[in-house]
């Protein structure tokens, strides 16, 4: 047996890798995202194995950083970490009050955000459940979201696919219409912020990411947002040769 020494310097040489950044402006990123409580939960998980390592960030946004990470059997992984100091809590509470999943009556940000984290959990469960390719959700603890690298085998990330040369223009365009049709008919589910920006390109098959703000159909203003995605949606088809208009887009998905 193990004694409790031996124990506490895995775990101690867990959390050093877990802190561990590689460049100067990931450790600029680092002093804005890892506060006390966030080191705390990134710690829980590395002793639950989720997390052995922690390396450069994928992408880096107002609300939130994803980095590249392994779990302890060296599989990489990406971690979405949430940050309280930046994000938008006026939004996070109205769209997750609107939904009939949560009942958040408390205005405590770091509780709102923890909340935030299960609702991205939860939107890509459901998403993954039928059939819609999306990064499969791993855990949520507090401010942090353990899920599904998408990438190579080498570790480069998937590239964004308005940043990415489109081979099968039309194949791209007919899946992601599917997977959006998917998620409204069978998840019961608009994702809200959908477009070039939100789909990654996995060498030619499209990954939709980025469900924090998805919403539930019955939502009050999941109609709004459906026809915002579909407007997004046509606009980056053009630009990849494909002219597919916003009414024929929304029939595809209502099955019309």
């Amino acid at each position: 047996m193990e004694s409790q020494e031996t124990k506490s310097d895995i775990s101690l040489q867990k959390m050093r890798e877990v802190k561990r950044l590689k460049s100067v402006e990931d450790r600029r990123v680092g002093s804005e995202v890892f506060d006390r409580i966030t080191l705390k939960t990134l710690y829980k998980l590395a002793n639950q194995g989720y997390i052995h390592l922690l390396n450069g960030a994928i992408s880096t946004g107002k609300e939130a950083n994803v980095f590249k990470g392994a779990d302890e059997d060296g599989k990489i992984v990406a971690v979405k970490i949430y940050r309280v100091t930046t994000s938008d809590f006026k939004k996070m509470q109205y769209y997750i009050q609107g939904d009939p999943r949560f009942n958040v009556r408390s205005n405590n940000k770091r509780q709102l955000i923890n909340n935030w984290v299960l609702k991205e959990f939860k939107n890509l469960n459901r998403a993954c459940e039928v059939g819609v390719r999306v990064p499969k959700p791993i855990v949520a603890k507090n401010n942090v979201l353990v899920m599904e690298f998408i990438g190579d085998d080498d570790g480069s990330p998937a590239r964004l696919m308005r940043q990415s040369k489109i081979s099968n223009p039309k194949y791209v365009s007919d899946k992601i219409i599917d997977y959006v049709k998917k998620l409204y008919n069978d998840a019961e589910l608009v994702h809200g912020d959908l477009s070039g920006f939100n789909i990654l390109m996995q060498e030619d098959e499209p990954v939709i990411i980025d469900l924090s703000q998805g919403l539930v159909v019955d939502h009050p203003i999941s109609e709004e947002l459906l026809n915002r995605d579909i407007e997004n949606l046509s606009k980056d088809f053009k630009k990849m040769g494909i002219e597919i208009s916003h009414d024929e887009i929304k029939r595809k998905i209502m099955d019309l």
